[in-house]
């Protein structure tokens, strides 16, 4: 494989162990209750919208953007007195690392957020179809294609015999870099860089002024979001998606994802990086941002109310800028979507609490919360910062470039990812090496 510095025949063996261990796997699954094994299949929801007459309670599990979700409960809650919503908050990789475990579970939560995983839970019936709602309700005319294409799960509706859905968003995200205005103009940066190459000479522009050029926060996400960035820039996106969605002979193994990894060790070795980015969170690197630490901040949009509030008309932001000034504009994104599992009492109520999400009341409070609504036209124009993200997301859309999260790639890579670049950062990994770890997860996964 290309840029791989280890023999294939590793692989075949990891790929031969894998398939070895899914019966036994398999098997206990069987006898675990409230297990896979319960609900074979996927299921639908009914296609009646009637909202129930008797008191219900929903609970909602979530790991994203705490603040909007209250604000969307108490708005739903006050239109429909009789749909009572419980949110259950957790931090995303430990989310992620009990989502199986969770929706499996007889205890399972009626709503969760979508995330990696939820395509295999899916395959096992485990979270229900929506398909029927989206004709009832008319989703298709409230919410962007791109955003439910994203939600199918690459599945066919046994109910409608179109494609499945999953998920409803509540939000659309996207990441790129964010710019203390202020701080700019003392490097001399006066306007948005046009190309990659550009985005670096003002790294080094930054740096030459003393000022930290680039704050992440790669304790939890941040790190990821870089190399996903310039990865962005790098690897045609028919590639990247293929490898995500675990086709056939995908790889990450090429010289567009070497290339994006070299820039990460590079440009930690020139000092453009905040000190000890290995140890801050991204929640923290925000937080220093709004200080005045650093010229840049690699984040999402989901970062961007806070932002504004705090630093009013001097942040701006621009997504990660491509190879040419003429290369399509491409960001990481997906949206803060909630599905419904499939051993919930109540699928019309939750059907209800879906359908308000798209709403220009919903849409309001979601555009507030630095959120790019799914129906952009039904809410009051953004202005600064949020304006500068609503623009970068139509363009990326126009583009086709919105590429969803590299740990989508399979459920265990999130701590690949994590790890990896962090080693990146710190210049303890060779980017053939970093990329050889994520392709073995890949086909562990894939192999199965």
């Amino acid at each position: 494989m290309m840029g791989s510095t280890h023999p294939t025949r590793r692989r075949v063996a990891a790929m031969t162990c894998a398939v070895a261990l899914a019966l036994p796997l398999t098997a206990c699954d069987a006898l675990t209750p409230g297990s896979a094994a319960v609900v074979p299949g996927p299921r639908s929801v009914p296609s009646s919208t009637a909202v129930p007459d008797e008191d219900i309670t929903l609970r909602l599990e979530f790991a994203d953007a705490p603040l909007m979700v209250d604000a969307l409960i108490a708005a739903f809650e006050k239109d429909h007195p009789t749909i009572s919503v419980q949110p259950h908050y957790k931090t995303f990789p430990d989310y992620v690392q009990n989502l199986k475990l969770t929706m499996t579970s007889d205890t399972a939560p009626d709503i969760a957020q979508y995330a990696v995983g939820m395509n295999d839970l899916a395959a096992d019936g485990q979270i229900l179809d929506l398909a029927p709602y989206r004709e009832a309700y008319g989703w298709d005319d409230a919410i962007p294609p791109v955003s439910l294409d994203q939600l199918t799960a690459g599945r066919r509706s046994e109910a409608t015999g179109g494609r499945a859905l999953f998920g409803v968003p509540a939000g659309l995200s996207m990441t790129g870099i964010y710019y203390n205005k202020k701080l700019a103009e003392r490097a001399g940066i006066g306007s948005a860089p046009r190309t990659l190459a550009e985005f670096e000479d003002q790294l080094a522009a930054a740096k030459e002024a003393g000022l930290t050029p680039l704050g992440v926060g790669a304790l939890d996400s941040g790190g990821i979001h870089l190399w996903a960035a310039l990865l962005n820039q790098t690897m045609p996106t028919d590639d990247y998606w293929d490898w995500v969605n675990g086709a056939k002979g995908a790889t990450i193994e090429t010289p567009a994802g070497i290339t994006a990894g070299e820039l990460v060790v590079e440009w930690g070795r020139r000092g453009y990086y905040n000190e000890s980015a290995n140890g801050t969170a991204q929640i923290d690197s925000t937080a220093r941002f709004t200080q005045g630490d650093s010229v840049f901040l690699i984040n999402g949009n989901w970062a961007a109310g806070q932002l504004a509030a705090v630093m009013g008309d001097n942040v701006g932001f621009f997504p990660m800028p491509g190879v040419q000034a003429s290369s399509p504009t491409v960001a990481s994104g997906f949206s803060v979507s909630y599905a419904v599992s499939s051993r919930t009492e109540h699928p019309e109520a939750a059907g209800v609490f879906l359908d308000f999400l798209t709403s220009p009341e919903a849409g309001q409070i979601i555009s507030d919360h630095g959120f790019l609504p799914p129906n952009p036209e039904a809410v009051a124009k953004p202005e600064g910062v949020l304006a500068d993200i609503a623009k970068g997301h139509r363009r990326a859309v126009a583009d086709d470039g919105i590429t969803t999260f590299p740990d989508f790639a399979a459920p265990a890579m999130l701590d690949r990812l994590r790890s990896g670049v962090q080693k990146l950062i710190a210049d303890r990994v060779k980017p053939a090496d970093y990329l050889d770890s994520l392709q073995d997860q890949w086909e562990e996964h894939h192999a199965r």
